[in-house]
């Protein structure tokens, strides 16, 4: 990376000194300042009133005690999180996580990421971020509500339709969503559809919502590629995780004709020569929640998993990282040029080192970061807002059809950006940027507050 101003460089130690022990919240600041270094040579006005250290700071961080009764009647705590991070262009609007990992830190990071995404959505939508470092693995339906139930109890004293709407994210899907709908539709006695988002199609959500990031993840893949007059189809892919975002990035690669051939969970994961059969893949995740190993022992000949493995050793010419963050380091990168890799794109948040971005622009990979890549699931989120404002149901084919457009602008306004500050193909230059540019000129409008 280029070496900072001295400006940028007291902002960036000044962050780290006062978010001490959060490597990936400074991991996503430092990204972003050092793509600000020919913003504030080019524009020296975004450098005035605090701007770039505003944008740094969350506006709010809540942080809750969640009790809860397991099966057998023993009473558990976990912590619950949210962070406001920015509200300059619209209400807070992200994702909430449940998992082990989860502290201050990751969803600081997630939230200051958000902020950045939401803006290159081009919809009215701030940047926020929550969760709990709760883990649904293992648990029942019932442990898992009465957690929801416990959550939103302190939640929703600070979301609403106008002020924050959450999502889901790892670790919830439509199953948590409507415990946590529900358990806000009891304390605040109102039906307030449009407070979460991410909701089940019988009490106000959208369609396509589910599919969303995954098949926003594969079409920016596919523009990507459209800009070397190349295309996806017969192209070999692999693709992290098994969850949400990985399936349907899977199941959109396969329309588009490409051959998709291996996928991961945490305990490993599967190579499929003759492509993933997502009939599978959905059965033993979206319905019996099994580990991939599943797959292999019943789909049969022909499949190899490998536990403990990594599937950035599978060889192939499309790369989507859809698990988690910081899940691809540099020899991971090293691994992929070596074996012909022409794509990667993010479908998780800041799944990608440094080490491992640097190798893959270096090499002359097309590389999007998520903050581009995976925009597809929060603005199909603000289309359901939308529809929920205006008491609306859209068909599934006009919801992914307005997902395609939205998709396409992004990347497309990420390369022209890139292109006007002098880095025509760097797309994490032409994100940071194109979002930060959205914020800034919100927040300046809006004075010092």
């Amino acid at each position: 990376m280029p070496q900072l101003t001295e400006r940028l460089a007291a902002i960036q130690a000044e962050v780290h000194r006062r978010n001490a022990g959060e490597p990936e919240f400074h991991q996503a600041v430092d990204e972003v300042l050092h793509s600000l270094n020919r913003v504030v040579a080019k524009h020296p006005e975004y450098a005035d009133m605090a701007l770039i250290e505003r944008i740094c700071e969350p506006e709010r961080q809540i942080i809750f005690r969640v009790p809860w009764l397991d099966d057998k009647g023993n009473v558990h705590i976990n912590r619950g999180f949210r962070v406001q991070f920015n509200s300059a262009l619209g209400p807070y609007k992200g994702g909430i996580r449940f998992h082990p990992s989860v502290n201050v830190g990751i969803i600081k990071f997630l939230g200051f990421e958000q902020t950045f995404k939401n803006a290159l959505t081009g919809m009215p939508i701030g940047g926020g971020k929550g969760g709990s470092d709760f883990d649904p693995k293992g648990k029942s339906d019932l442990e898992i509500m009465r957690f929801c139930q416990s959550f939103m109890t302190e939640l929703h004293r600070h979301i609403g339709e106008y002020t924050d709407v959450p999502a889901g994210d790892i670790g919830v899907g439509g199953r948590e969503i409507g415990y946590m709908f529900g358990a806000y539709k009891r304390l605040t006695n109102k039906y307030e559809a449009g407070v979460l988002t991410g909701k089940g199609l019988s009490y106000g959500g959208s369609r396509a919502r589910t599919e969303a990031t995954g098949y926003g993840t594969a079409a920016f893949a596919r523009h990507m590629m459209e800009t070397r007059k190349d295309g996806l189809e017969g192209r070999k892919c692999i693709v992290s995780g098994s969850g949400n975002v990985a399936i349907y990035a899977i199941e959109k690669l396969q329309e588009y004709g490409a051959k998709v051939i291996a996928c991961s969970d945490s305990s490993g994961y599967v190579v499929d020569k003759d492509g993933i059969d997502l009939d599978l893949l959905k059965e033993i995740k979206e319905v019996r929640r099994e580990r991939l190993s599943a797959y292999q022992e019943e789909r049969g000949k022909g499949v190899q998993y490998i536990k403990d493995g990594s599937v950035w050793d599978v060889e192939c010419e499309v790369a989507l990282p859809c698990a988690t963050q910081n899940e691809l380091h540099g020899k991971d990168a090293k691994k992929l040029v070596k074996n012909g890799v022409k794509v990667v794109a993010e479908g998780a948040n800041m799944p990608c080192t440094p080490e491992a971005i640097e190798v893959f622009q270096e090499s002359k990979v097309l590389f999007a970061p998520g903050k581009a890549a995976n925009a597809g699931g929060v603005a199909t989120s603000a289309l359901e807002m939308q529809q929920n404002a205006s008491r609306d149901s859209w068909t599934f084919e006009k919801t992914a059809g307005r997902l395609d457009e939205i998709m396409k602008t992004i990347h497309d306004d990420c390369a022209a950006t890139a292109e006007d500050y002098g880095a025509p193909g760097d797309y994490v230059l032409g994100a940071n940027i194109a979002g930060f540019v959205r914020v800034a000129d919100a927040m300046r409008a809006l004075g010092v507050v």
